[in-house]
């Protein structure tokens, strides 16, 4: 094989085979993987099996001129790692479908692989299967992951009530700071953090089991789309409203910096940027301390950013003024 080889050169059956061949060393728990029609993995016991699926698109997700492949491929699963995260899941498999421009060099399907494999590696998700095709136009990367968490200890959207405190995962705006840099197509000394975390976002898995076994949060989401989006949807779920405090809001200092040099307001970046991966949690006074020792033990920082609210709504306290929150991100 050339090095110029593009993916139509190999056929589906060869890339199927070249991807089999990286996949070795299974978990017990995995009892047919790649090669059947289906997999088989046996049920964790005691215990519920946690579904998500995401997709990253082409020119929507993003661009393979601004972005490594590998990235691509940590991001595809990174992204649904965190919904397993904010379950407080423990990740046991995933399947990943390719949908690949029949242009596409051998060689940037490999690095693809190189990362989603990885970030398998690392967080213990085997890969048991999936579907490769052709596509007409733009890479398409669509992966289910599979989990499982006690059923008693299963983290919710729905479960907040009034009066319970939110905290914040982490610090925000890392990612909508890389997506401005990569827009602007300039690099500056906050760049490397910024672009890091646009790219290969890391799931809060641990910290999202370790405060499910605590049971010391009502409810929890994964900041796939900017705080003010989230907040509004842990509201929503609990039929409550919700307050956010401007001040509190943790931006990340590169991103502030890379904000102000745009001319944009850092707080935006928090609220309404999105992709950070960050978990917001909802959480009662009685639990605030059994909480937070749970994320030391994760070690990983948490802020207060607001509470649950029993008007409807969703507002934004700054400088002692309250006002509407600002929209998250939305595809639409």
């Amino acid at each position: 094989m050339s090095s110029g080889s593009t993916v139509a050169d190999l056929g589906e059956h060869r890339l199927i085979a070249r991807l089999r061949s990286r996949v070795i060393n299974l978990p017990p728990h995995v009892e047919l993987g790649i090669g059947d029609d289906a997999a088989a993995i046996a049920p964790a016991r005691s215990a519920l099996e946690i579904i998500t699926t995401d997709a990253l698109v082409e020119g929507v997700h993003f661009r393979r001129d601004w972005t490594a492949a590998d990235a691509i491929g940590h991001k595809a699963l990174a992204v649904n790692l965190s919904d397993l995260a904010a379950m407080g899941a423990t990740p046991r498999a995933a399947l990943l479908s390719l949908a690949l421009p029949e242009t596409m060099p051998v060689v940037e399907f490999d690095a693809l692989l190189d990362g989603f494999l990885a970030l398998a590696a690392a967080t213990a998700t085997p890969l048991v299967g999936g579907n490769i095709t052709r596509s007409p136009g733009p890479l398409m990367i669509d992966v289910t992951a599979i989990g499982s968490a006690p059923r008693r200890k299963l983290l919710r959207r729905s479960g907040g009530l009034a009066g319970d405190e939110l905290y914040v995962t982490g610090a925000l705006g890392g990612a909508a700071a890389g997506l401005l840099l990569r827009q602007s197509g300039k690099q500056d000394d906050a760049a490397g953090e910024c672009l890091t975390r646009y790219e290969r976002p890391t799931p809060q898995l641990r910290a999202g089991r370790l405060v499910a076994r605590s049971r010391t949060a009502r409810a929890a989401l994964d900041l796939s789309d900017g705080l003010a989006d989230g907040a509004r949807q842990l509201a929503s779920a609990a039929g409550l409203g919700v307050e956010v405090e401007a001040e509190k809001v943790p931006i990340l200092p590169a991103a502030a910096a890379i904000a102000r040099a745009a001319g944009r307001d850092p707080l935006e970046l928090g609220l309404s940027g999105g992709e950070d991966y960050e978990l917001l949690f909802a959480v009662g006074r009685r639990q605030r301390r059994g909480f937070l020792a749970a994320l030391r033990r994760a070690n990983v920082r948490a802020t207060l950013v607001g509470r649950l609210v029993d008007d409807q709504g969703a507002h934004l306290v700054q400088a002692g003024t309250r006002k509407p929150l600002p929209d998250g991100f939305s595809h639409f």
